[in-house]
Parts: C-alpha cells; structure tokens; sequence
C-alpha cells in the first residue's frame, strides 16, 4: 500500500442537506432515516448490545466497515458501545474508504445529526489528511479506536493482519460500485475473519450473496 493521495469523493445536496456521491450517483444513507438504517442493518443484526455486554474487562471487539464513508456507523457504533460495553472493554473500529469525504463536506453531512454531535466534533478534530495508507485515532482514553484506510477495500483487508469479530458491508450498491464487490474482497474478509464472525449489509444482490456463500460465510435474508 502506498501514500498517493486517494480520490476524494465530489459531492452533491439535495433539498433536504442529504449528501450525493457524484462520482456513484447514488446517496450514502437512507433518505428516509440513516440513523434508523445503521442501527437496524448494521447494530441490531450483529447483535453488537448483546455481544459486548459479555465482554471481559481489557478484552476488545473489532469490527471491519467497507466504506467509511459520512462516518454514521462509527459514531452509532462508539456511542451505543458507551452505553452498553463492559467496563474496561475496548472497540476497535476499522474501516476502509477508497474515496474520503474532504474535512468541510464531513463537517456538512455529520450536522444531519445534531444527536451526534459530541462525537461528531471528537472525530472532525482528529480526521487525517487526504493521504493513503492507514490512520489509528483514538477516543474515550484509548478505549475506543478508529483505523482509517484510504484504500480499496479489497486492497486494505488483504493487508490487514487482525481478526474481526463483525463486519459492516456498507459502501455503495453493488449495481452503482461493482469495483468494490468482488471475490477478492470477500476472500479477504473471510481470511480475518473466525468462526464466531458476523456480518450484515444493506444488499441482498445474489452475486454478493454468492460471493459470502463460496468464503465461508453463512447467509440469511432479513426483512427489509
């Protein structure tokens, strides 16, 4: 992996402040209601309230994001890991994001969600430049931290050396980003992953169902 600069993201708003990718044209959230989405799709179904209430103290739970993204799901994960974790756990988020947003645009989509604001300022203050490779922040003491790979996905997870408890399939659809959903991203995932790993992910395209069936992973339709 190298240091290039990854393409940052171009952006468009529509009436209701909701950013756009321009280069997918496609939007990074539910227009209806990213908070609800990202706590059905990705918190509830990896039973993340449960699992990290068994936690040991100074035990940590990783998860794997394809696509950092606004950062919705890592601030929804940190703050329900405040509110539910063991005392003395630890999370360990780690995402991959070939084309970050710039600081303003981030700045812009995280006032969607005034909810969010405490942690949304405590990650703005620490966003790294636009430069590849990887980038660990650190929040809550050290308790929970974020590593940022400006990279493919597939790219990154195959560099990694680390297992992953649960995994967030975000980024965009397969029919927009047919770049990012391929055998070799799933391969990957499966090399970090064990055999107590989770996933969940908003798409139930049959080539990525395919994709997750032939690494390993078992499979199951929720509602919506």
């Amino acid at each position: 992996m190298d240091n290039k600069p990854p393409l940052p993201d171009a952006l468009e708003w529509d009436d209701q402040g909701q950013p756009l990718s321009s280069r997918f044209n496609d939007f990074y959230f539910s227009r209806l209601n990213g908070l609800e989405e990202t706590a059905y799709v990705y918190l509830q179904h990896n039973q993340l309230t449960e699992r990290w209430q068994t936690l040991r103290s100074g035990q940590t739970f990783s998860i794997g994001e394809t696509g950092f993204g606004t950062g919705l799901n890592f601030l929804c994960c940190w703050q329900l890991f405040r509110q539910h974790a063991t005392p003395g756990s630890r999370l360990h988020f780690i995402s991959a994001e070939r084309y970050p947003l710039s600081l303003e645009d981030l700045r812009q989509a995280l006032q969607l969600w005034p909810q969010l604001r405490e942690l949304a300022e405590a990650l703005l203050a620490q966003y790294p430049p636009n430069c590849g490779g990887f980038h660990r922040l650190q929040f809550d003491q050290g308790q929970v931290q974020l590593t940022l790979i400006f990279d493919d996905a597939s790219q990154a997870f195959q560099q990694l050396d680390h297992r992953v408890d649960a995994w967030f399939l975000d980024g965009f659809s397969p029919a927009k980003n047919p770049e990012m959903w391929t055998s070799e991203l799933f391969s990957a995932l499966a090399r970090c992953s064990h055999q107590q790993t989770s996933f969940s992910t908003f798409t139930a395209a049959s080539n990525v169902r395919r994709g997750l069936q032939q690494t390993g992973f078992t499979v199951k339709t929720a509602p919506g």
